[in-house]
C-alpha cells in the first residue's frame, strides 16, 4: 500500500508516520521511485504498536524506540525480549517526599516498604521477582508505593498484600495466555507491550467498578 492508504487505514496521519519514519519507530516502506515507497501489512501492524505506545502508554519517543529494539533482538529467548521490552516501559512510581528535611523520614519508609516487598515475594513464592529485583521496575515501583502509603498514613497490611498479590498472580498467567495465541517470536513480544500497555487501563477500570459494586452492596440499597 501506499503512505496514503497505511494513513487511512491506521487513522494516523501521513505527517505523523513520516515522523515516526524519521525517528526510526517504523521501518521505511520499499522503494517504488524516487518519491514513492510501498508499504505492507507489517508496517500497519508496527504503526498501531507505536501509536498505542506513545498515545495510550504516554510513553516518549526515545523510550519507544528503546522498547522496540528489545522486541526486535531475535537473539534473546522469549522470556528475556518480553523482560526487556515490557521493563522498558514506564513504570509510574508514585514521587516521594522532596527536601532535606525529608531525607530521614524517606529513607525510614523506603527501608520498610523494602523489607516488606522482599517478604511478600517471598511468601507468595515468585523466586524470579525476588532474585531480579535489584534489575526490576516492577519491583522499585512496588517499594516506591508501599512507601508512600506509609508516609501517607495508610500503611499495608501483610495480609492485604498477600491477596493482592494472588489475584495477580492469577491476572499474570492469563496475560501469558493471551501472549501464546499470537506465533512465537517477534509477534508475542510485540503482543507483550500492547497487551500491558492497552490493558492496564481495562484493570484499573474494572476495579473501580468492582469497589462501586461492593460499597453499593454494602452501604448502599444493594440494588
Amino acid at each position: 500500500m501506499r503512505m496514503a492508504e497505511l494513513s487511512e487505514r491506521s487513522g494516523v496521519p501521513t505527517a505523523t508516520i513520516k515522523y515516526y519514519l524519521r525517528e526510526g519507530l517504523l521501518r521505511p516502506g520499499r522503494r517504488i521511485n524516487a518519491t514513492q515507497a510501498a508499504y505492507d501489512e507489517e508496517h500497519l501492524r508496527r504503526l498501531r504498536l507505536v501509536r498505542a505506545l506513545i498515545q495510550v502508554g504516554r510513553m516518549p519517543v526515545a523510550t519507544a524506540r528503546e522498547v522496540l529494539v528489545a522486541v526486535e533482538d531475535e537473539s534473546l529467548d522469549r522470556h528475556t525480549r518480553i523482560g526487556a521490552a515490557v521493563w522498558s516501559l514506564p513504570d509510574g512510581s508514585p514521587a516521594g517526599p522532596s527536601g532535606d528535611a525529608a531525607e530521614a523520614a524517606r529513607d525510614a519508609a523506603d527501608e520498610a516498604a523494602e523489607r516488606q516487598a522482599l517478604e511478600l515475594l517471598e511468601r507468595l513464592g515468585w523466586s524470579f521477582g525476588c532474585a531480579a529485583r535489584d534489575d526490576s521496575p516492577a519491583y522499585r515501583m512496588l517499594v516506591g508505593a508501599l512507601a508512600a502509603l506509609e508516609r501517607s498514613g495508610y500503611p499495608c497490611v501483610m495480609e492485604d498484600l498477600l491477596t493482592y498479590g494472588r489475584s495477580a498472580g492469577q491476572l499474570g498467567a492469563v496475560d501469558l495466555d493471551m501472549i501464546e495465541r499470537y506465533e512465537p517470536g517477534t509477534r508475542q513480544v510485540e503482543a507483550a507491550v500492547a497487551g500491558t500497555v492497552l490493558y492496564e487501563p481495562v484493570l484499573l477500570s474494572l476495579r473501580r467498578l468492582a469497589q462501586a459494586e461492593e460499597s453499593n452492596r454494602r452501604f448502599g440499597d444493594g440494588g
